[in-house]
């Protein structure tokens, strides 16, 4: 067992370095306003496609899905199966409305469709708030792990992940942001099937020992483990799926680091290219990390475990370790990315979230690009430093505690928001009174659940079930109440449901 050498140090600072070349060269010296946060229509659709699955690959989900099945069975990668209700459900109803609308934001769908400012600037201002914590924990967890094998200071590695992130966002805006995910994504792809075929070729009988692990010590699923419960709020197969797809579908619909990546084309047929291609290799990617963490499992009964062999540093550990020379530091090059891209990919949404939905909605006279583009890069450097200290803080305070309660607070938050959407794009009767109605009861009610019954009395997966049910119960008799009390109904724009969608 190697270990970290020089020569995956040298691996990994030549890796850094060409990713922050590549963010530069894409770079454009003068972008006016929305060029900055919109990309300048030369970014290929499969590109995007990338850039959106390195985004939701965080490196939480790159060292705990492998340790999942390490340590027990294939239970959560039922949760990815999840896509394949999230896909077809946000091509087949919120991308048509997004392409012909041409929306800027996914906060701007809820200005047009509800007549409300105030609408786009609370949906932004959650997103942003969420989008800081995300970006701060993901900053720290990898390095942590990265610091812990390589003997690097994490103060180190998290201040060098925040620069190099913040520079080429700064400078290059969303262009920037999707080769650089491009590429990281292509790496973390290709690294990843490596080691799996790696970890084959020195497992005895290879695949088939993994098979076998799964009829005879139930490393597939355990023998009690409950495909449905007609109770929803308990934990089975079928509320992991159906929880975790609607859960990926408010990603993909609320979340502006995802609906950023639709607004680079209005090609319907590009859209659904880019949805499906990430689909696959989402898919695809995490069905081989639980395959490499069974195959660990049985690795690790025949050979010494490593140091650092916690489940969640499984994998990171057997690459530090048994992986060649140089290939170690590509793949620990890889989970650092995954947190780069995350990075990157925030910053240029909050920054985007901030200018064209806080901003213009605050300001009483219209800002032009030029000035857009500046508050967009003046945001992402303060975001950015912003998020290196809490990073640092989480680092060096031992408060795990707290991060975890702050990350699940957080979770909540797109959970709820999706309903508004939901509420505007199923709906004809919801109006702003209606659906601010539904996401106050919402947030209340989630929250009760999350914090004020005993752990566990509520499967997690039924939490996006119950918040979207609350907003349809709440908002919908509160618009039409709404409505009552004015005398009339208010004009539904065109293509901002599916009733009225213009061809």
């Amino acid at each position: 067992m190697q270990g970290f050498t020089v020569i995956d140090l040298i691996v990994l600072i030549v890796y850094l370095a060409a990713v922050l070349f590549v963010g530069l060269h894409f770079a454009k010296k003068e972008m006016k306003g929305k060029e900055y946060f919109k990309g300048d229509g030369t970014i290929p659709w499969w590109v995007t496609s990338v850039s959106i699955f390195a985004t939701l690959l965080s490196p939480i989900s790159f060292l705990s899905l492998a340790g999942n099945s390490y340590a027990g069975t294939w239970l959560m990668w039922f949760a990815q199966l999840g896509m394949l209700i999230a896909i077809p459900l946000t091509i087949r109803f919120f991308l048509p409305i997004y392409s012909k609308l041409d929306i800027d934001t996914a906060y701007h769908y809820l200005e047009l469709r509800f007549n409300s400012k105030g609408l786009r600037v609370l949906g932004a201002a959650m997103f942003i708030i969420y989008q800081i914590g995300r970006m701060s924990i993901i900053m720290y967890l990898p390095c942590m792990v990265l610091g812990s094998l390589t003997g690097i200071s994490v103060n180190l590695l998290i201040i060098i992940m925040g620069i190099i992130a913040i520079i080429y966002s700064y400078t290059g805006g969303l262009k920037s942001v999707l080769w650089t995910d491009f590429i990281q994504g292509s790496v973390l792809i290709i690294g990843v099937t490596f080691a799996f075929v790696y970890l084959l070729l020195h497992l005895d009988n290879g695949i088939g020992t993994i098979f076998s692990a799964f009829t005879t010590e139930q490393k597939f699923l355990a023998a009690n483990q409950p495909i449905f419960d007609i109770n929803i709020f308990k934990d089975s197969v079928f509320i992991m799926v159906v929880g975790a797809g609607l859960n990926t579908m408010s990603s993909y619909v609320s979340s502006q680091d995802i609906v950023q990546r639709f607004s680079t084309t209005t090609d319907t047929k590009k859209l659904n290219k880019m949805m499906l291609t990430n689909g696959v290799l989402s898919l695809f990617i995490a069905t081989v990390f639980y395959f490499i963490g069974t195959g660990l499992y049985k690795f690790y009964q025949v050979n010494a475990l490593p140091p650092a062999a916690a489940q969640d540093q499984i994998f990171a550990s057997y690459i530090a370790f048994q992986l060649p020379v140089g290939v170690s530091g590509l793949l620990l090059a890889a989970i650092y990315a995954a947190a780069q891209s995350t990075l990157s990919t925030g910053l240029n949404s909050v920054a985007s979230s901030w200018t064209l939905d806080i901003q213009n909605s605050l300001s009483r006279k219209e800002i032009s690009f030029e000035k857009q583009t500046k508050i967009g890069q003046a945001v992402s450097l303060i975001v950015g430093i912003f998020s290196i200290v809490v990073s640092m803080v989480l680092a060096n305070g031992g408060i795990k505690s707290a991060y975890e309660w702050f990350n699940g607070f957080m979770g909540l938050v797109l959970g709820i928001l999706v309903g508004s959407f939901i509420l505007g794009a199923f709906t004809k009767k919801a109006n702003a009174f209606g659906v601010t109605a539904a996401f106050i009861a919402a947030s209340v009610v989630m929250i009760v659940i999350k914090y004020g019954l005993p752990a566990g009395a509520v499967s997690i997966w039924s939490y996006s079930i119950i918040s979207i049910t609350v907003s349809l119960v709440v908002g919908i008799p509160a618009s039409i109440l709404w409505s009552g009390m004015k005398g009339h109904s208010e004009e539904v724009a065109a293509n901002t449901t599916i009733y009225k969608l213009q061809v």
